[in-house]
């Protein structure tokens, strides 16, 4: 999963995208509003992380740009814990969420993972679930068939994407927008050697090819 993580305090930022890559998202970090108001709506993100004290552009200003400009991204807004005019005003103008600074990182992973189920319409999952198939985010592995099965972390992006994104057909620039970070150079074929080793993991049937189109998720049932 793609994140734009847009906070200005760079200790804060340096935390919690070593966090984020650990937990398997591909992160780019926007430190001023008005790059954020130009990337939030022109690259394919899954979720965005936003403060609302940024210079050159307020954090409020770039959501409500965001949203007039029709995008759907959820968005999870950090603000400070004194500032309840501030969360309120995030919330009207389309936050998803909001997490009052201090806070613990995994509290922000959680609620990452909430609003990426959310956003998916799998909101009552405590775990990621399709295809017979559960998914343990914080142990990076997967429940097939009764067997609980390993993978590598970049068998695990691309396995949690594929199966919040279940029985939809997926082409190979799809998958390299939402699994790599816009400074990581992007190598179709790479995807595809990933296909096969969690197909080798998981059974041939579990991901279909779609020739000419990409790849489906279709699960171990």
């Amino acid at each position: 999963m793609r994140l734009l993580l847009v906070e200005d305090s760079v200790p804060l930022a340096d935390e919690l995208t070593a966090s984020l890559i650990r937990q398997g998202y591909a992160v780019d970090w926007l430190t001023d509003g008005r790059d954020a108001a130009y990337r939030g709506l022109t690259d394919p993100y899954d979720i965005i992380i936003l403060d609302l004290g940024l210079p050159g552009k307020s954090g409020l200003e770039v959501l409500k740009g965001w949203r007039s400009g029709m995008m759907t991204t959820p968005v999870l807004i950090l603000t400070a814990r004194s500032s309840w005019a501030e969360r309120i005003e995030g919330l009207k103008a389309g936050a998803d969420d909001y997490l009052c600074k201090p806070f613990h990182p995994e509290e922000l992973l959680l609620r990452v993972q909430a609003l990426l189920r959310r956003s998916h319409g799998l909101a009552n999952q405590p775990q990621l679930e399709a295809g017979g198939m559960q998914l343990n985010e914080d142990q990076q592995t997967v429940r097939c068939r009764d067997r609980y099965i390993e993978l590598t972390t970049a068998e695990f992006r691309l396995l949690r994407y594929l199966m919040l994104n279940s029985n939809k057909v997926l082409s190979k620039a799809q998958l390299a927008d939402h699994l790599y970070d816009g400074e990581t150079e992007r190598d179709s074929n790479v995807i595809e050697v990933h296909i096969n080793r969690l197909r080798g993991k998981l059974g041939r049937n579990v991901i279909e090819t779609r020739r000419g189109q990409g790849y489906r998720f279709c699960g171990a049932e």
